[in-house]
């Protein structure tokens, strides 16, 4: 790679205290269809919960990666080890120009209040750190309060930026010492 070309990245495993966050397959478009199914988890994050049809298209063209170059789409399936279960989704969207991350995060209904969100943000906070990532972004609802406390787990600041009715949320990532 030469000073001129962006980064590439690409989603590995990362393992948090209680999870295991693992890359994305269009295999897990069946299982996904119902950790997401409930209508009320789409209130914040618009849309209607995907047949494991519809999942499985748009898992694919995730997996396919980014058209542009310079963009690496990360994605990754929570899962709860001790339950062995999927309970939601993490997605780092990022730009290998500026080393900039574009966050969003999930939870299925059945698993939300259980800090499964904040660890699984946390945990891909440290990862981004690690392969050298500098800021952070997120878009979160306005009234989505425990979303607004996930990114301040996370390391991000709400800014006074609304960008389509949600507020832009950044954060500086530091790298770990192994």
């Amino acid at each position: 790679m030469t000073s001129h070309e962006p980064a590439r990245f690409a989603a590995e495993v990362i393992r948090t205290p209680r999870l295991d966050l693992t890359p994305l397959s269009v295999d897990d478009a069946d299982v996904m269809a119902v950790v997401l199914a409930d209508p009320a988890l789409h209130a914040y994050i618009g849309g209607t919960p995907e047949s494991p049809e519809e999942l499985g298209v748009r898992y694919r063209r995730l997996a396919a990666g980014s058209p542009d170059p310079g963009i690496s789409w990360l994605n990754w399936i929570v899962r709860l080890r001790d339950e062995g279960c999927a309970t939601g989704f993490v997605q780092a969207t990022v730009d290998g120009r500026s080393l900039t991350a574009e966050l969003a995060w999930v939870i299925g209904t059945p698993w939300q209040g259980r800090g499964i969100a904040r660890e699984a943000a946390v945990g891909l906070v440290g990862r981004l750190g690690d392969l050298g990532i500098r800021a952070v972004v997120a878009h979160i609802h306005p009234e989505h309060r425990a979303s607004a406390a996930v990114a301040e787990a996370a390391g991000l600041s709400a800014t006074e930026v609304l960008e389509d009715g949600e507020v832009r949320w950044v954060g500086k990532v530091e790298r770990r010492m192994r």
